[in-house]
């Protein structure tokens, strides 16, 4: 680990002479070996992922036991599950491009600890509406940690083992899932907490504020971490860079005391100069006034960028398969304990004499200990796993895209069954399915969004395609709260068309299977 890295830099240090000694950035990591340093990030990046997926999904679990303590209906618990991704909307373009230009690690100690405050704050408030207000907090930290992870986690990976590496980084998500279940299942139904009057701590209560505990420690272990070596090279920093893969290669040849990092000098091997950066990033001994105002000025001129060609077609591809995915996958997903509740004695997920007038406040039913809720959200979690494995070793040799394709058609089809199942146990099935083929589709689309996009604009991509996701989620999440209780099928079909119609989009994408990263 390393501790002694400082998160401001000194663009004009650099010389601007050219060593003749110099080599690319990609062959300078290759020299580093992989080793102990790799999977030391992929551990601690992997836990911040699983702390974000404690957050975003947490809040499903808490739909029925909510319900009473706070008395919300249907259309509420729509809200309830779109606020988080509210709050991620904005922080995800807003934290990518701060990302950008003032480096990956101090932004990621920023937002997983803005994340951490927010659901320990939502622990202990009594109203819907200040519950509310602080999982938006929190969405905001959420959102802008999950880009800023894979830019930096995809900086430090070699293209030989990026693919699969990305694809282990991606199955943390998956791990976050499960310990979210597990902790629900383990906490919720259990008559555990402080109830009086006036203040209400309730075993729901103990879950929110179990799940601020992984944000908070990984805001802590990134202080120990480097900066990435590809932002700082990027920056003009070259010695900086340098420096930080000379100990990556020590880490991972600590065994071998004798080899030595050969590389002393770096060079740019694309279109991104340092001339072309500092003309972005500049003013950074100005006030705070005009660090807004230089910091909204770099995040229009990434936008643009990102919006002309070459990138133009790659953009507006990845924002269409982004949103047709968060709308399918979050719109449904966040919605399995509910729709496992109300199934819990048998029938379809459409039979409406299971739920008659779930939406009137005062007719909520309060019943949150059954145990079968919470084992069927542990199982759809776990559910991830066979589809992670896949991704692991299939993202190399299948390609991307290919991937992507088959998940998201696979999941319309799934989805589309979801109706017509007749009991509680066909339900927990056909969820498995959906659960299985979909983590498919997310862990090939994160690979694709860490590869298609250089370095310069990696993060404020990531937060605009983040951004667009979230604006999916939240129509998701409001079209399931208003529709359901009309008839289910019609938010399930919705979903199955959009999915299908994804899939064939993203047939379009480039091949970045084992191409360098600019």
């Amino acid at each position: 680990m390393y501790s002694s890295f400082d998160d401001t830099y000194d663009l004009t240090e650099e010389s601007s002479d050219v060593n003749p000694d110099a080599v690319p950035y990609e062959e300078a990591l290759k020299e580093t070996g992989y080793g102990r340093f790799h999977f030391k990030v992929l551990a601690l990046c992997g836990w911040a992922v699983s702390s974000d997926a404690i957050e975003v999904l947490s809040v499903s679990f808490l739909l029925p036991a909510a319900s009473c303590d706070l008395d919300i209906g249907s259309s509420d618990k729509g809200w309830l599950n779109a606020i988080v991704f509210i709050g991620m909307l904005l922080g995800g373009y807003f934290w990518g491009s701060l990302a950008d230009h003032q480096g990956r690690r101090s932004i990621l100690m920023w937002s997983l600890t803005v994340n951490g405050i927010g659901v320990l704050a939502s622990s202990v408030v009594q109203t819907f509406w200040a519950f509310l207000l602080c999982r938006f907090i929190s969405g905001i930290g959420v959102g802008g940690s999950i880009p800023v992870i894979f830019s930096y986690f995809t900086e430090f990976q070699p293209k030989e083992k990026r693919g699969m590496m990305i694809s282990a980084l991606a199955t943390f998500w998956m791990c976050g899932n499960i310990i979210a279940a597990g902790l629900a299942w383990a906490i919720i139904p259990r008559d555990i907490g402080y109830i009086s009057s006036s203040f209400k701590f309730s075993s729901w209560r103990i879950f929110v504020a179990t799940c601020a505990v992984p944000s908070l420690s990984s805001a802590f272990l990134f202080t120990l971490m480097p900066e990435s070596p590809k932002f700082l090279l990027i920056a003009g920093k070259a010695s900086q860079a340098i420096k930080v893969l000379t100990k990556v290669h020590d880490s991972n040849f600590s065994h071998r005391k004798s080899k030595e990092y050969k590389i002393k000098s770096l060079i740019l091997a694309t279109d991104t100069s340092k001339a072309e950066y500092l003309e972005q990033h500049n003013g950074n001994d100005v006030g705070c006034i005009a660090k807004l105002g230089t910091g909204c000025t770099v995040l229009k001129e990434s936008t643009k960028q990102l919006f002309r060609p070459p990138l133009l077609k790659s953009t507006v591809l990845m924002l269409i398969v982004n949103f047709v995915l968060a709308f399918g996958y979050y719109g449904l997903w966040m919605w399995f304990p509910e729709l496992f509740s109300r199934m819990k004695d048998g029938g379809s997920p459409c039979d409406h004499s299971n739920f008659i007038n779930q939406t009137s406040k005062n007719e909520t039913t309060c019943n949150y200990k059954d145990n079968w809720v919470y084992f069927s959200g542990f199982m759809t979690a776990l559910s991830n796993l066979p589809g992670n494995i896949l991704t692991i070793f299939l993202m190399d040799r299948i390609g991307r895209k290919q991937l992507l394709a088959m998940s998201m058609v696979l999941s319309g089809v799934s989805v589309f069954f979801i109706p017509l199942i007749h009991n509680k146990y066909e339900n927990l099935g056909i969820s498995c399915v959906f659960g299985a083929v979909s983590t498919v589709g997310w862990n090939a689309l994160d690979v694709l969004s860490a590869e298609l996009f250089p370095t310069s604009l990696r993060s404020t991509a990531f937060g605009i395609m983040s951004g667009i996701g979230r604006i999916a989620a939240i129509l998701g999440n409001l079209t399931f709260g208003e529709l359901i209780d009309v008839h289910c099928a019609i938010p399930m079909i919705i979903v199955a068309a959009l999915l299908v119609f994804g899939g064939l989009a993203s047939i379009k994408l480039p091949n970045t299977t084992k191409t360098d990263i600019h």
